[in-house]
């Protein structure tokens, strides 16, 4: 008996959202734009914490980096280097340089694994008659080689007095001459000449890493870059022994160069920094973000909600009189309940079904435009750049979500309807 009545429910749920057409579609499109902006908005906010901790990831977790001078914001923000004066209490750039004595120091603190002095500049590249200006790394190889997370397409490492060879980033070879370079062509570099010996794989980290980069020997770099003296470095990179130590280490090193230096933590002339600091100063930003967004497709759901319950009121008002008849034919307050919430709850998951295929539609989209502003639609592989991720969490948690607020929007006027008194409701016409 009660079995019946549930399918009867339901097929009477159906009968009065069908003859209702166009309103009923109206009432569904609300929850269907509701539920794609939630979709669109936290599959974008996934996908772009995803991208920046791919790239942030790329860079190594376990690398400290030391830098010459120190500036209060440089500490927590990963450094503000290329900043113009002024804007930061800086201690003198002029004087602080980073030194062998500081490699030997920092080599021997506890939590330390490898140590590798660079040297970085910009330099003049010709290849045929072509000329570019790319970034020069001067590296200690055997050191490089061992911190590194760069992986080769072609070719070697360079290793120890390899004093004219040199390693180059994929977006260096491929993008920057008219003619690809390969292993063996040989380039000059402000004036002098070198012979590649390796072309690293892109390493999907952009900007931060070594795609565009040229890496050379520590001795054939300060030949190239001006202003750096025998035993001077730009930066230092020191690879740890355990990421879960990180802020002891940190402190390690500073000690041993706050001895070695002569300074005190109020004068030092150094800056310590590791990329987390930088992931989470990122990630912050976009998790305000993500809150926002979710407020503003979470309205877009409240306005659908708000439709449904003035949908399901007229439908009340317009079938009074066949709650009366249904009464009089002994059917149970509840069981009119049922009638009404199960045609909200209708409403609210064809909208979340809906929605969520939109969703995807829209998110198919953002995705497109996102890659080709950001530069990646050409040579990105697909696996490091997703600018929106889409879960089946997040499918089932929309879908449930919408139901719900069917029934709860359907709620007060299913309550209406079962409190209707029956002399009342056959009254009315």
């Amino acid at each position: 008996e009660e079995k019946m009545k549930q399918s009867d429910i339901f097929k009477l749920s159906l009968n009065s959202l069908t003859h209702r057409g166009l309103r009923s579609w109206l009432t569904i499109l609300g929850i269907i734009i509701g539920v794609a902006a939630v979709i669109a908005m936290l599959s974008i906010g996934a996908g772009m914490s995803q991208n920046i901790e791919a790239q942030m990831s790329g860079l190594g977790a376990d690398i400290l980096t030391v830098s010459p001078g120190y500036t209060q914001a440089e500490r927590s923000a990963g450094g503000f280097k290329g900043m113009p004066g002024g804007m930061f209490e800086t201690t003198d750039d002029d004087d602080s340089t980073l030194t062998d004595k500081d490699i030997y120091a920092i080599s021997a603190t506890e939590g330390v694994l490898v140590v590798n002095g660079i040297i970085s500049g910009q330099a003049k590249v010709e290849f045929l008659s072509e000329s570019v200006t790319l970034s020069i790394e001067g590296i200690d190889p055997v050191a490089w080689n061992e911190m590194t997370t760069s992986e080769l397409e072609s070719g070697r490492f360079l290793s120890q007095g390899d004093s004219n060879s040199v390693l180059i980033g994929s977006s260096a070879a491929y993008e920057m001459f008219d003619q690809a370079l390969t292993v063996n062509t040989q380039i000059k570099i402000e004036g002098k000449t070198f012979k590649i010996v390796g072309i690293l794989k892109e390493s999907g980290t952009g900007p931060f890493g070594d795609d565009y980069s040229i890496i050379m020997t520590q001795d054939a770099a300060r030949d190239i870059v001006d202003d750096i003296n025998s035993d001077e470095y730009s930066e230092i990179e020191i690879q740890i022994t355990d990421i879960d130590l990180v802020e002891e280490i940190i402190e390690n090193v500073e000690n041993a160069l706050y001895t070695s230096r002569m300074v005190t933590e109020d004068t030092r002339d150094f800056t310590v920094t590791t990329p987390t600091s930088m992931i989470e100063t990122i990630t912050g930003t976009m998790e305000t973000l993500s809150f926002f967004f979710i407020g503003i497709a979470a309205i877009s759901l409240l306005v659908g909600a708000i439709g449904i319950a003035n949908t399901m009121f007229m439908s009340v008002m317009e079938r009074t009189r066949l709650i009366g008849i249904l009464k009089a034919l002994g059917t149970k307050n509840s069981e009119i309940m049922k009638l009404f919430i199960t045609e909200s709850g209708v409403i609210g998951l064809m909208g979340g079904l809906l929605g969520v295929f939109l969703g995807f539609i829209l998110v198919g989209i953002i995705s497109g435009a996102g890659l080709n502003l950001m530069g990646m639609g050409r040579t990105a592989t697909a696996t490091s750049t997703s600018v929106a991720v889409i879960t089946p969490e997040l499918i089932i948690f929309a879908l449930i979500f919408s139901t719900v607020i069917g029934i709860i929007s359907g709620l007060i006027p299913a309550r209406k309807a079962a409190s209707l008194q029956i002399v009342e409701a056959m009254r009315s016409e």
